[in-house]
Formats: C-alpha cells, structure tokens, sequence
C-alpha cells in the first residue's frame, strides 16, 4: 500500500514539474521580461524566487514519494526474506522428521527380523483372518 501510494505521488509530482518545463518554453515565458509562468492552466505572475520556491516544494513532494517507494520495497523484500527463511527451516524440519521416521521404520524391521529368526518355522501366524485390521469373513 505504501507502494502504490509513493508512486502515485511519485509520477504526479514528475507529471507536474514536466508540464511546467514543457508548457512554458519560448520567448514569451521570460520571468524576467514580465512573463508569466503557467501549469495545467493556471498562470502564476511573480519572480524568478517564487519559481524556485514552487519547483522546490514539487522536487520535495518528489522526495516524499520516492521515499515512500524505497520503504515499500524495503518492505516486501523483507517479508519475502524471512518468508524464504520459514520455508527453509521447515524443509530442515521435514528432513529431520523423514530421518526419525526412516529410523523407526528401520528399527522395526530390524525387530521383527529378529523375531522371525528366533520363531520356530512351523508356526504359522495366528490372526491369518485379518485384513488391515479387521477380521476378514469366513467362507
């Protein structure tokens, strides 16, 4: 928003100082013969001061939007930083979690290998009549 809002007064105040060096070019603009100096219509009859005046209160609206611009972009880039940071830490998370999990799994299998070995060979498993955890129907 503070973006959006720095560019807005960003591009009007550049609109404005180019209308005012690209409307009053020529002979008759002269401040010093007695000219007048025009922007968008309104003629400002005055001294070569209250021009300098005018155009440095339009290079400091300028100002203000280009620094509301910076803090805009200072802004998102560092939302997107710690947004990347999250991301990474919780790859890193993931991965550790995998690793444990694998661990296990492992651990697991190695357990039940050694039942296996260690079960007499005849036996055969006792709940034969179950499919993922229920009982399967008889037939």
């Amino acid at each position: 928003m503070i973006l959006i809002l720095g560019l807005i007064i960003l591009i009007a105040a550049a609109v404005v100082g180019l209308a005012g060096v690209f409307g009053n070019t020529g002979v008759g603009h002269q401040l010093g013969a007695g000219g007048d100096f025009s922007i968008f219509g309104y003629h400002a009859t005055g001294s070569t001061g209250s021009l300098f005046l005018t155009g440095i209160i339009v290079g400091a609206v300028a100002l203000l939007g280009l620094t509301l611009v910076m803090m805009g972009a200072r802004r998102s880039a560092r939302r997107s930083a710690q947004s990347r940071q999250g991301r990474r830490a919780s790859r890193r998370e993931a991965a550790v979690a995998d690793r444990e999990r694998d661990d296990l799994i492992q651990q697991r299998d190695d357990a039940d290998a050694r039942a296996e070995s260690s079960a007499p060979v005849a036996e055969a498993p006792r709940d034969r009549g179950r499919w993922f955890g229920h009982r399967a129907a008889h037939r």
